[in-house]
Formats: structure tokens, sequence, C-alpha cells
């Protein structure tokens, strides 16, 4: 492990107060297996148990460690087991998972963390009776539950892509927005899906504890678009060789204040330590925005030509200066680009210089895939399945994380406006196209395996 002192936070001061520099996110890691039971009862109150009493010290350690270090830490979140795998003893019915649903949110609550992960399915072969349970019982644990996220991985590129799962999470999507209608279908915003989920995500709402990770463990998200814009424009016009340095030192500096917030975490907690994920996540906040880096490199605008080149040349320097950091980066490191949460990318889509089109030519460069983009509220279940196949198959042939947060807003057309608040920010509507995709999306099955997959 790489030694770290004082020193170093004290370089990145600047940063933290002019750039927008922050910790995004403490997130504990709580495996469940030991809860299982098949009795409901008994289940409910063993997961609360656990949770309260492993994460009991998350948030006012959290809390210490940003005052005492001066880096703002913006979220203290847990993620558990895929609760598909815990409850399928005790939960015979949609009732039963919703029940459980409700106790993982009571839990969160009593600890005071933001975001609580883990209500998730991995389906990417095939479901099982109590995936299938789970996953039609989301919109009712989303509608009636403050802080969990949920979460279904659907394909793999060893196991290629769930069709009949795809087909079922158009619909899911679709209930799941007319359920919170009248907050601007904000349950859509706590439920993704993903073709090659990773176990050691700490971003919300896709993180859920791995079953190959111990029984706790402290993972760190760390992100400062801010950071990285400003040193670019200490370079503005010159050379790839300097943009691509530029980048990978900056994000170098950025990783180190994540692994010691990390190191310094799980030391408290007593918790073993994970991995620091420097993933450029940006909020609505002017300064902290993806889109501004990629115009900064001299585009006019995200979704401009050169858009996709640039978004790839910025997510593998932001790899390669986090591998330089620390023997532990992992996650999703990179540049997420989720539409209601940066403001550039909302300009972008607000002027149409940024389609679904174009969002999905960049997620297969980017770091995840088409994230908190609004569409219209009309816009159909297979449709919102054939998107979902669509980033799946990206995801499925060149072997990285795609993943899908899309949101119909119900009542809501294009160039109308939907507002999620806080951290997920505001959305332009924006259209998905007038072609169907029915019959394909009818059809039943798996799309096997690419030949990349054969591997042993």
């Amino acid at each position: 492990m790489l030694r770290i002192d004082m020193s170093e936070v004290r370089e990145t001061n600047e940063m933290i107060e002019k750039e927008n520099l922050d910790v995004r996110t403490i997130t504990l890691g709580i495996g469940l297996h030991d809860c299982i039971s098949d009795d409901l009862e008994r289940l409910c109150t063993a997961v609360y148990d656990k949770i309260t009493r492993k994460a009991e010290h998350l948030v006012e350690t959290g809390e210490a460690i940003g005052r005492e270090f001066g880096i703002p830490i913006v979220n203290k979140r847990i993620s558990v087991t895929p609760i598909a795998m815990i409850g399928a003893a005790a939960c015979r019915s949609e009732a039963d998972f919703v029940k459980l649903a409700g106790s993982l949110d009571r839990a969160a609550g009593t600890v005071g963390v933001n975001f609580l992960g883990g209500y998730s399915a991995l389906v990417e072969m095939g479901m099982t009776r109590a995936d299938e349970l789970l996953i039609h019982s989301i919109p009712e644990a989303l509608s009636t539950t403050g802080v969990l996220c949920s979460s279904v991985c659907l394909g793999s590129t060893r196991a290629g892509i769930d069709m009949d799962a795809v087909r079922l999470m158009g619909g899911v999507i679709r209930a799941t927005a007319e359920k919170t209608a009248d907050q601007d279908s904000l349950g859509c915003a706590k439920l993704v899906v993903f073709c090659n989920a990773v176990d050691d995500n700490p971003f919300m709402a896709g993180a859920f504890h791995g079953v190959t990770q111990p029984d706790e463990v402290i993972n760190v998200g760390v992100s400062g678009p801010g950071v990285v814009k400003t040193a670019l424009e200490k370079v503005r016009g010159a050379s790839f060789e300097v943009l691509c340095e530029t980048i990978k030192k900056t994000a170098f500096q950025v990783t180190r204040v994540g692994q010691l917030v990390a190191t310094e975490a799980a030391r408290r907690l007593q918790v073993p330590f994970g991995i620091v994920d420097l993933s450029l996540a940006p909020t609505p906040a002017v300064g902290d925005s993806v889109a501004d880096i990629l115009c900064e490199m001299g585009l006019t605008e995200a979704g401009a030509p050169g858009t996709t080149a640039a978004l790839a040349l910025l997510n593998d320097q932001v790899k390669k200066g986090g591998l330089m950091a620390s023997s532990s980066v992992g996650g999703l490191s990179g540049a997420f680009i989720p539409v209601s949460e940066d403001q550039g990318m909302i300009a972008a889509a607000r002027s149409g210089a940024l389609t679904i089109e174009k969002l999905e030519a960049m997620t297969s460069v980017c770091s995840v895939g088409l994230d908190m983009i609004a569409v219209p509220g009309d816009t159909s279940a297979a449709k919102i399945s054939g998107i979902i196949a669509d980033e799946m198959a990206i995801g499925m042939i060149n072997g990285k994380t795609t993943a899908v947060r899309v949101i119909p807003v119900i009542g809501k057309k294009v160039g109308e406006e939907a507002q999620f608040g806080g951290l997920l920010g505001s959305a332009p509507i924006i259209p998905v196209g007038s072609a169907d995709c029915d019959a394909f999306i009818a059809r039943t099955g798996r799309i096997p395996r690419p030949v990349t997959g054969f591997r042993n």
C-alpha cells in the first residue's frame, strides 16, 4: 500500500476550495448471508439488526474524517448482498420482498446514510423464482421507500444477454415511473440495469456487496471534474501528449486523496479497505461538469463531432493516473456521463446537440452507460427494453460495464423538464425516436455470449 502523509492533503486545498474536489462517497459493504432464514419475520429482523450494528458509526466516522482532513465527504452509503439471494428462502411473494425492502430502508434511516444499494438480482444466465419475484416487486419497493436503490444485471460477456429479463425490465421501469409519477417518476432514478456489473462499485444506484467480497468492506468513490477542467485550462491549445499527461497527473493527485480517506475510514471502523473508485462523477453545480472538460479540450459543446474521441481519451488517462497512485483502484473508475447530474450535459441536451443516439455512442468508451436520461412519459415498455438491449450489447461485445438508468417521466413530453432535486438534479425530456422494436423484444430466450466470451 502506498504511504500517504498529510503534506499531500495540504497540496489539494485549492482543489477542494475552488475546484469542487470531493470524496463523493464512503460506502460500507455488508454481507447478509448469515441473516438467511426461511421465516420472513426472522429474516427482516436479522437484516435490520446486522446493518444497524455494522454501520452504527459509519456516518459519524465519515463526518469526522471530513472535518479533520478538510476534505468534503458528500455521501455515506451502504451496499448489501443482492437481496434476491438473501430473500429466496423466506420471500414467497412480491409482497414479502417489499416487506424486506422496508426493513432495509428503515435500517438505512436508523444509521443515517444517504443511500442503501443492493435490492438487486443477477440474472445474466436466467432468472430463479426469487429473482422474478424481486424484479416484479421493484416498482412497489421503490415507491414506498426513501433511500433504497435497486439494480439488475441482465448480461455479461461470459454469459450473453437474458432477453426475457430485458423485456421484463422494460415493463418494470415503466411501472416504477407510474408509481412515482407525482415526483417526476423519481423511482426510476434509483433503478439501474447492468451488463458486466462489478461487485465493488461504491456508486448508486448500482452498488451491491459482491458475493466474492469479505463480510464487510470499505469502498470509496472520489470525484473531481472541476479539478481536471482547471488543470486543462492551463494547457489550452497544447498537444495531445501534453493533454494526456495533464489529465493523468491530476487523476493521480485526486486518487491519493481517496486512498487517504479510504485507509483512514477502514482503520477507524476496523473494516477491510477494498477499493478507491476514481470516477469523474459530476453534480449539477457549475464547475463540476464532465461536459465542460470535453469543451475545454476543444469542443463547442458535448455532442459535437469528436465528442466520443475526447471522452475516450479522458476515460483512459483518468484510469492510468489512478493506477499510478494506488494499487487498489477498482469499481467503475473513469468518467460518468449522467445527463441530469451534469449542467454541461443538460445544456447540450436542451440545445439538441446531445441526442440519445450520441449518448449511446459515448457509452462505448465511458465508465458506465446511459445514465439519468429523461424520456417522454409515453415511451413504451418495449422501446425501453430496446434501449436496454442496445446498451447491454455494447457492454457484452466490448467486455466492459454498461448500464441504463432511463426515466420515462409520466405526463411530460419532449422539451419539458423533470426535477429530481439534490444530487440528482434536473433533466430535459429528450426524444427516443418514433420507430418501434416490439417484435424483436417479444422474442423469448437469450442472446448468446460472443466469441470473445469463450474463455476459461
